[in-house]
């Protein structure tokens, strides 16, 4: 039996931001205030984001330029993981450390879809809305999804990882999507 609310249950749907919008395309701010406007927050963030069908959601894809974002997204063994995180923290990979190239897509760039390169295995640091410290250790797809929302705390988007024939056949699909990469 379930003790806690269902994540985003008390949430709004905020609108998306798009590619193009420079709030994607610039270094997120820390978070210094820690209470109920945070913690409404991160359930308008998982409201959003299951909404929109997405796995992750970092709060500059609703237009807010803070370091948090949440996320519930199975691993490679179909392990359920659901939280949040602020202020993460990506640790750095071990110099032999396995990448991956696999399908990735953004709710920001909906219907998009291109072989990103990540590492198979990930760690992130960072605190909860409680300002408890939180340590993620992930892997496989899980680990593709920790890296992804990351990258947009950081102003970067997954086309921006792309290179040759898939970069530009990924932002070609997003012209023609109406998006401005």
């Amino acid at each position: 039996m379930r003790h806690r609310p269902i994540p985003g249950s008390s949430g709004l749907v905020r609108p998306m931001t798009m590619l193009g919008d420079p709030v994607l395309h610039a270094t997120c701010e820390a978070v210094t205030e820690f209470g109920p406007s945070l913690v409404g927050l991160v359930e308008d963030m998982f409201a959003t984001m299951y909404a929109a069908d997405g796995v992750g959601l970092a709060a500059n894809q609703i237009g807010l330029p803070l370091r948090v974002f949440v996320y519930d997204c199975p691993d490679d063994e179909d392990v359920r993981h659901v939280g949040h995180i602020v202020n993460p923290r990506l640790l750095e990979a071990e110099v032999d450390a396995i990448t991956v190239r696999g399908p990735e897509g953004c709710l920001s760039l909906p219907g998009v879809e291109a072989g990103t390169e990540r590492f198979d295995h990930t760690v992130v640091e960072g605190v909860l809305v409680t300002g408890e410290p939180v340590r993620i250790d992930a892997t496989g797809f899980f680990a593709r999804c920790l890296q992804h929302e990351c990258d947009h705390l950081e102003g970067l988007v997954y086309t921006d990882r792309l290179t040759g024939w898939r970069r530009a056949r990924a932002l070609r699909a997003a012209r023609r999507a109406g998006r401005k990469p």
